[in-house]
């Protein structure tokens, strides 16, 4: 049984974008949270928020899903203002938090019927459903005794399995799968994937880059509250170059004899990590020009590695922080 659907309105319908926002700023004291965010996310897709802590993702999450009030900017979801029809927004939404949001008292089951219920399935197929979902998430057992009892992971997998209990036509997932072990990842991942086939648009947050590059089809990196790049993952990765080459400096291999030979093959300015130089280049096809210039500079060939680019790469060239 796929999860219940809310109907859309046809407002809706006609809207190409599940998330539109406009340059969102938001301030506490001194501090700038957010400093004039935009986002424009498709109906149906993934998109990924990465960035340091601090940078101003949770804080963009909680304006989109009408949490907190923008000093500035305007926003939509689902076709409606977050400001002038909060309602209207948080009718067509679900979000995980970083912290659990349900019931100590109660068991895992009982939990996920009450909010089954809540959103208007009679009884059966709120046991049905509940069932369904502590089976996904090995909650089967655990899901009897009160969530008092949870351990940290189990109570993570609950407050997802609550969040999914129905497809809202958008989804906020604020950091899901943190905490969780390598199978509570991929399950997580199995019950998001039905649903976004179903429509379901998700923008997500995380702290393991592998899955944003993985799910997501779009992906905004943002730092001081300021998105810094967007694009899909194979975009972002393409401007920190198609592949690095890893030069390790040593036995007299001066740092700038080395940025000096191979600046005309990077796409982007080397960086040193430790004794190692970092070089993006555009494409592989250029390893060979950059292997012979440095071997002509006396560079040992065993101490030069290649990789492509993954998602650490554009994080730590777009933010610094590793």
């Amino acid at each position: 049984m796929e999860a219940p659907t809310r109907g859309f309105s046809p407002r809706e319908a006609r809207d190409e974008l599940a998330v539109e926002a406009v340059n969102l700023r938001k301030t506490y004291g001194s501090a700038v949270a957010a400093d004039g965010i935009s986002l424009s996310i498709p109906r149906g897709s993934v998109f990924g928020l990465l960035g340091p802590n601090g940078a101003g993702k949770t804080t963009t999450v909680r304006m989109l899903t009408t949490l907190i009030k923008p000093d500035s900017g305007t926003a939509r979801v689902a076709g409606f203002d977050v400001v002038a029809q909060p309602n209207e927004v948080r009718r067509r939404i679900g979000l995980v938090g970083q912290y659990a949001s349900v019931d100590e008292l109660l068991s895992g089951r009982q939990n996920l019927v009450m909010i089954a219920r809540l959103h208007g399935m009679n009884t059966g197929q709120a046991k049905k459903r509940a069932d369904e979902l502590l089976e996904r998430f090995e909650l089967t057992a655990p899901g009897k005794k009160p969530v008092k009892t949870y351990s940290g992971g189990m109570r993570r997998r609950l407050d997802l399995a609550a969040s999914l209990v129905v497809s809202p036509p958008v989804l906020f997932l604020d950091e899901p799968t943190t905490g969780l072990d390598p199978n509570g990842r991929a399950s997580t991942w199995e019950v998001i994937a039905q649903m976004t086939k179903g429509g379901t648009t998700v923008l997500l947050t995380t702290q393991y880059l592998e899955e944003a590059d993985q799910f997501a089809e779009r992906i905004a990196v943002i730092d001081h509250g300021r998105v810094v790049a967007e694009g899909s993952p194979a975009q972002l990765k393409a401007r920190v170059g198609g592949a690095n080459l890893l030069v390790h400096l040593g036995d007299g291999l001066a740092e700038e004899t080395v940025r000096g030979v191979v600046a005309p093959f990077a796409a982007a300015p080397p960086t040193l990590r430790g004794a190692e130089l970092v070089v993006p280049l555009a494409d592989l096809d250029a390893t060979a020009a950059v292997i012979s210039a440095l071997a002509a500079q006396g560079a040992r060939l065993d101490q030069i590695n290649v990789a492509k680019a993954s998602m650490d790469d554009v994080f730590f060239e777009l933010t610094g922080s590793r």
